[in-house]
């Protein structure tokens, strides 16, 4: 399953059935689990631990040194869950240990190419990444996250579950869960109603979430007011959890 003309360290821990495809290089500290497939002339380097039944097309880079001149050589690491595809010329690096030391990305992700992933983000589970949509390091991206296509996102921010960006979007604050943003830099456009609907969200909780949507952005209160008014709502939608608490841990602001 491995090419004759791929180089494959001794150390590398691969499960019998990986496929690694012709000119692909893998690393002395690297570990590949089980239906997993590398495409011809990618690199999986670094301590860099990834899943079963990923597909990894060509000329990938994966688990290579954070782009941050405070990296001074450390043995941080790069995670990759299952069933994750990853298409072209993507570029996921380690963490550092100026945070947790580990970037990780779970699993069902559909990640186009020219993304780029940088040191100490955490992605959730079931994201799509548009082509060259890139994210700087410690951003953290929730489940079923959509970003469009060269959407360009600020360290240290956080993207909600269940949001989606347009197509250019430059993102300098927060991204609340359950919210369309987009333009330079990102405004909010209301809730991502159909992706909502799509994911088995009942009619009720989606206008109860509109509802919410609307007392965060549309009715004059400041953030704080609307927090409380968003607390009284909970009883009634508690699918407003997610949004109640990603208010509460955001630091860098959300975008308004």
């Amino acid at each position: 399953m491995i090419h004759p003309t791929a180089i494959v360290h001794a150390g590398a821990r691969l499960a019998e059935d990986v496929e690694i495809g012709p000119y692909a290089v893998i690393g002395e500290h690297v570990e590949i689990g089980s239906g997993t497939r590398v495409g011809p002339h990618a690199v999986v380097t670094g301590y860099t631990r990834i899943g079963s039944d990923n597909r990894i097309f060509q000329f990938v880079s994966l688990g290579e040194i954070p782009q941050d001149k405070k990296y001074a050589g450390e043995a941080t690491r790069l995670e990759i869950g299952d069933r994750n595809v990853v298409r072209e010329f993507c570029t996921f690096n380690c963490g550092t240990v100026q945070d947790a030391g580990v970037t990780r990305i779970g699993s069902d992700n559909w990640i186009m190419a020219y993304c780029h992933i940088a040191h100490d983000c955490q992605v959730g589970s079931h994201t799509i990444f548009a082509n060259n949509a890139s994210i700087a390091g410690h951003v953290h991206v929730g489940d079923y996250a959509i970003l469009g296509g060269f959407t360009l996102v600020h360290q240290f921010c956080l993207i909600g579950a269940h949001s989606i960006t347009g197509l250019g979007t430059a993102v300098f604050k927060d991204i609340p869960p359950y919210v369309t943003a987009a333009g330079n830099p990102a405004k909010p456009h209301g809730i991502n109603a159909e992706g909502l609907k799509r994911r088995g969200f009942s009619s009720d909780a989606v206008m109860r979430i509109k509802r919410a949507y609307k007392t965060l952005w549309k009715s004059g209160h400041t953030l704080d007011e609307a927090r409380q008014a968003l607390a009284l709502q909970l009883a009634e939608c508690p699918e407003l959890a997610p949004l109640l608490d990603f208010l509460a841990a955001s630091t860098r602001g959300i975008i308004r």
